[in-house]
């Protein structure tokens, strides 16, 4: 007997399979005529998307590096130069799936393994880091020659200084992307420093650069810059307070040389010093520049200016009388005592011997406000204009704060601060008869008007009065410069601590111009915490100060105008007259 349920139930199995296949063929070969739309409509109607993916796999925007403009000396020595170095970068992702070749890459860059597999898994969710900044290009070729997937180079500049340390205060230094930090490399910035390019490029499945596809942007180089600095008479600063530095044992210094027709910095120097070519060795604390950042109490130093105001008023001269008898003075509860009392004596005396009981009575003659607009002509408590990034602009209150103690040992350099630059300017001021000019870190190469701050017969007299100290009676006769006339003045200040002044912690200074009779040249010589126990400016920088100038002026083809105090041979060896 045939049993019918079994063969129906059959056929309805065998109807459902096929129902069922035929939905697979028609969902199959609907995705097959999707696909086939898709494609002919990728490659027949829209094929530029298909350039797009293939560039956004392929094609990256490479770096071009921009050239640094360089730094010259004023005769065309140069300071800081670029040179080519390259850089090491890595796709960690890329270098990740190379691992076995981490070893060898770190061998090549002189690292440990785990510093660079540390590099890599710290970074997987990026596509550039650097490894190694500013290779040399013969290292960096040997990197490349290894062929690590994932490893790159990129060619930069860094900043090269032939003169090291002895302009490592003025030139100051780029970091590692070529940007100035400090020094003029800092205040130029702007004409130094170029503008990276950048361009298209196609790369192999490696990340190798394969092809040049287009220029974004041209890398636009900086623009050189010329300084005023004159290279011989910075080094020859730079050798004679290194020397001092050392012979005294002192904790710092610093010398400025200016050329008192331009305002132009011819040379600034400070101990200790760095290497603006060693990143690795420089100190954080010896970046500044001492000479305009560093405030100080000049002292003595300061006596000229003072002088000055009291001369602008008519009723002093050089020949003037003030008497300092009996050697001492006393103003509210303090007492003025000169250690070499001079009694009555002119005012050239009154300088030559520094006596500051002459200068506390000329000061206290003078009202408050005669004594400051001189002292603000000169530029005390104003910035010189220079420009040097930090520059100080000292302290000196306005006079309407002084009281006669205030007045009475500003006279002799205490209650103010100055910067050795401010000090440097206001002896140029003196030296211009009169005229102030901006300082200036920039070559001028015209003549420089300026503004008329003193009286020029003033400035005259002035100049004639500070020859005094010069002189075989006056406290810096160790600054005379063979052949020329010197007008200059010394200045030993006690340094102040917890609240009083110490009696073992002095400032030797010493600042002139030269040649007297038609000055040149101003400097100024700051010797900071001498320790040999020789600690007065007269041994200390007044010595500098000469050997400084003397070599400048001949550099410079200044003619003498003092051959009388010269040896009769040096004169007919110079002259060649028998």
């Amino acid at each position: 007997m045939i049993d019918l349920r079994s063969n129906d139930s059959k056929s309805f199995a065998v109807e459902q399979f096929r129902a069922r296949l035929r939905w697979v063929y028609i969902v199959l070969g609907g995705c097959a005529l999707g696909l086939v739309v898709r494609s002919a409509n990728l490659q027949i109607f829209d094929d530029g998307s298909l350039l797009k993916e293939g560039k956004a796999r392929f094609s990256r925007v490479a770096k071009l590096a921009a050239h640094r403009g360089a730094i010259y000396d004023r005769n065309g020595e140069p300071l800081a130069i670029s040179t080519p170095v390259d850089s090491v970068w890595i796709n960690p992702e890329q270098l990740n799936q190379a691992a076995d070749q981490i070893p060898k890459l770190a061998e090549a860059l002189n690292r440990e393994p785990k510093w660079l597999e540390q590099k890599i898994s710290s970074n997987l969710d990026r596509n550039f880091v650097y490894l190694l900044r500013h290779m040399n290009p013969k290292d960096a070729a040997q990197v490349k020659a290894l062929n690590i997937p994932g490893v790159y180079l990129q060619r930069e500049y860094r900043r090269y200084y032939p003169a090291g340390e002895v302009t490592g205060h003025v030139l100051g230094f780029t970091n590692l992307d070529d940007v100035g930090r400090e020094g003029l490399e800092m205040a130029y910035e702007r004409r130094l420093g170029g503008v990276p390019g950048a361009k298209l490029v196609i790369q192999d499945r490696l990340g190798h650069s394969v092809e040049d596809v287009e220029s974004l942007r041209a890398a636009s180089p900086g623009q050189d810059f010329t300084t005023s600095i004159d290279i011989r008479i910075q080094y020859l600063a730079y050798r004679e307070l290194k020397k001092s530095i050392q012979e005294h044992r002192a904790v710092s210094g610093s010398a400025i040389v200016i050329d008192i027709e331009t305002g132009e910095v011819l040379a600034m120097v400070n101990q200790p010093s760095y290497n603006p070519n060693d990143p690795e060795q420089r100190d954080a604390s010896e970046y500044r520049n001492r000479a305009a950042t560093d405030l100080m109490e000049p002292g003595s130093i300061m006596k000229p200016f003072v002088a000055a105001a009291g001369v602008s008023t008519g009723r002093y001269h050089a020949d003037t009388i003030i008497d300092t008898s009996p050697g001492q003075v006393t103003v509210g509860i303090k007492t003025f005592v000169d250690e070499h009392p001079i009694g009555a004596a002119p005012l050239t005396t009154v300088m030559a011997k520094s006596s500051n009981v002459g200068m506390t009575k000329l000061a206290l003659s003078l009202t408050p406000e005669q004594m400051w607009t001189t002292l603000d002509a000169f530029g005390f408590g104003r910035k010189t204009g220079s420009g040097f990034p930090g520059e100080s602009a000292g302290m000196l209150l306005n006079y309407k704060q002084w009281r006669p103690i205030s007045q009475a040992t500003m006279s002799f350099g205490y209650g103010l601060q100055v910067t050795p630059l401010q000090l440097a300017q206001a002896y140029a001021i003196l030296g211009a008869g009169g005229i102030a000019r901006p300082l200036t870190f920039k070559r001028i190469d015209g003549p420089v008007e300026g503004v008329r701050v003193i009286d020029q017969s003033v400035a005259h007299e002035m100049i004639k009065i500070m020859q005094g100290v010069v002189s075989a009676e006056g406290t810096g006769k160790l600054a005379a410069v063979m052949g020329y006339q010197v007008s200059g003045k010394t200045g030993t200040a006690r340094l102040a601590s917890m609240g009083s002044y110490s009696t073992a912690r002095y400032v030797a200074s010493f600042g002139g111009v030269v040649p007297a009779s038609h000055p040149r040249l101003a400097s100024v010589v700051v010797i900071n915490e001498p320790r040999d126990g020789n600690y007065y400016a007269a041994t200390v920088a007044a010595p500098v100060f000469a050997n400084i100038l003397s070599g400048a002026l001949r550099l410079l083809a200044v003619p003498p105008d003092d051959l009388n105090v010269v040896p009769t041979a040096t004169v007919v060896q110079a002259g060649g007259t028998p």
